[in-house]
């Protein structure tokens, strides 16, 4: 059985995409970064404490294979996780304007004595917002539970001048790393595809 440690809906979304069943794990674990830890050092981390944490879980089911990701806006070395509040997520995206920024997301793929790790850099740059702009977007709430304080799917993609790198990894699963990952451990995505997923 395969699982996804996380309960976000835009991870689902695209690892269903693949064409994978897979359940769902809720983990509530500290994503805290160390004292000079590197930020892809950081995000890796957390992921793979997500995937074990996970397997934990699940450990007495044969084959248990549990995918666990996190992805991170670095700017000048520092990352930006979610906002705590509105002010939190007006001032992110202020130092984000008119900037380019990287997006980092790490998958790790984990079950009993094997691993894969999937990695997806992007870099994504903003056009200059204007405090009005900056206000009704915290104001439509989308800004909440998105690394950055932005959501490159939805309304944000208006602030997106140019993206070099994986639009799926920003945001929050890189499809084509996932699936390599996944491949290298048994789970070929177009395997998993039946004739009724691709008719019509």
């Amino acid at each position: 059985m395969l699982y996804l440690a996380s309960k976000s809906p835009r991870r689902q979304q695209l690892l269903a995409q693949l064409g994978y069943r897979f359940g769902t794990l809720d983990l509530d674990l500290p994503e805290i970064r160390d004292a000079g830890e590197a930020p892809f050092d950081y995000v890796s981390r957390v992921a793979r404490e997500k995937a074990g944490a996970g397997l934990l879980q699940v450990s007495a089911q044969p084959g248990a294979t549990v995918i666990g990701a996190d992805t991170e806006v670095v700017l000048d070395d520092e990352v930006f996780g979610k906002p705590r509040d509105a002010a939190d997520a007006a001032s992110m995206l202020r130092r984000l304007s008119g900037r380019s920024h990287e997006v980092i997301s790490v998958v790790w793929v984990v079950s009993a004595g094997r691993e894969q790790r999937a990695v997806s850099r992007s870099e994504v740059r903003f056009d200059t917002l204007d405090d009005a702009l900056i206000e009704g977007y915290v104001a439509s709430g989308e800004a909440f539970g998105k690394a950055g304080a932005y959501a490159v799917q939805g309304r944000a993609a208006a602030f997106v001048a140019q993206l070099q790198g994986s639009y799926t990894g920003v945001m929050g699963l890189p499809v084509y790393e996932t699936a390599q990952a996944l491949a290298a451990m048994g789970w070929p995505a177009l395997a998993s595809w039946s004739a009724s997923d691709t008719a019509g």
